[in-house]
């Protein structure tokens, strides 16, 4: 008679057989090499392309610099805003010369022996005149002269600026601008024009300080035990080494397997451009290092030795964790069973 345990064995082997079979059959491969588009070959590592100017898109990050702000006339005063301040005629001990910010409550604070002011909402002929007016309790014959130092509104224009969701960029109180889809110089040209609604002749400096929007992908299967998505900004130089250095490499359940899969428009099918591992690293070939653009897919193929011993696992752990039960079971009533249960302890008894 066939021992008990190998019986179940037998069972499980040809339980499992067929289902690994199942699962090693199931690979992935590219389904298109890589052909020129046209007649040009693809951008590879000593045969680069300049991609094309760029397109502001959300979440992209806008750099803005002011560099001529001039509120249009009459302009009030506001909190946060900067007076330029000199008085002929103060306390020789006390001078009053410099840059005095209009605190909250619209005051202007002078030195200890003046006070304050109250100037917001003034434009600065009316300032002049209130700091003047307020010096006489003080001094005998004040001569005030009060320019604009700092607008409270060019801390909102000057800074970094996120593209939101809806394609605008916001200004604090000079409101929000549409930029999505504009170059740089687009983008200049239309805050510019905004702007000139509040501001005599602005001119304004504008640079992405955040290429976010443009971006490639790195997707590592993981043998089995879930794959790996990496995003990185394409700054337009990067190559298949460029971009396998930014996860360190090869990870143990990775085969040398890669290859980029570039989408295209309309109904075209996907471009798939092989990459030889081997080539590109240890003989320095460029044939297939090629340039990334935005939107690749950098894809890394896992070992399929290590793919079918993780099926392997999945398939044997619950066979073995119901082997086991049933071992134990069997085992614990062979020993309950016969002699010690007729007599009640060792068997040794019996006789």
């Amino acid at each position: 008679m066939v021992p008990f345990r190998l019986r179940y064995l037998c069972l499980y082997l040809a339980v499992a057989f067929p289902l690994l079979g199942a699962c090693a059959g199931c690979q992935t491969t590219p389904s298109r090499p890589a052909v020129p588009v046209d007649g040009v070959p693809m951008p590879r590592e000593l045969c680069k392309v300049v991609l094309p100017t760029y397109r502001i898109e959300p979440p992209d990050v806008l750099m803005i610099d002011a560099v001529h702000i001039v509120p249009k006339s009459p302009y009030h005063l506001r909190t946060l805003d900067a007076l330029a301040l000199q008085v002929g005629g103060a306390l020789t001990d006390a001078p009053i010369e410099g840059v005095f910010p209009i605190e909250p409550g619209g005051i202007v604070k002078l030195p200890p022996a003046y006070g304050s002011v109250r100037v917001a909402g003034l434009t600065i002929e009316e300032a002049e005149k209130a700091i003047e007016a307020h010096l006489r309790n003080y001094l005998r014959e004040p001569r005030v002269s009060a320019s604009l130092a700092q607008m409270a509104g060019q801390q909102q224009i000057t800074g970094e600026h996120l593209v939101g969701p809806d394609g605008t960029v916001t200004l604090g109180s000079y409101g929000s601008v549409p930029v999505v889809g504009l170059t740089i110089s687009e983008a200049r040209a239309v805050l510019e024009h905004h702007l000139s609604t509040y501001l005599d002749n602005p001119e304004i400096s504008v640079d992405v300080f955040g290429f976010n929007s443009k971006v490639y992908y790195i997707v590592t299967q993981g043998a089995g035990t879930g794959d790996r998505l990496y995003r990185f900004p394409v700054t337009g130089n990067e190559t298949v080494l460029d971009a396998i250095s930014q996860i360190n490499g090869l990870e143990q359940v990775s085969s040398k397997r890669i290859w980029i899969a570039r989408p295209s428009q309309g109904v075209e099918p996907v471009t798939i451009l092989p990459v030889s591992w081997e080539s590109i690293t240890a003989c320095a070939s460029a044939n297939t290092n090629y340039q990334i653009l935005p939107g690749d897919r950098v894809f890394i193929a896992e070992d399929r030795l290590v793919a079918f011993d993780t099926s392997l696992g999945k398939i044997i752990a619950p066979l073995e964790r119901i082997m086991g039960f049933t071992l134990l079971g069997t085992g614990t009533a062979t020993r309950l069973s016969g002699p010690v249960l007729k007599g009640g302890g060792n068997p040794t008894n019996n006789f």
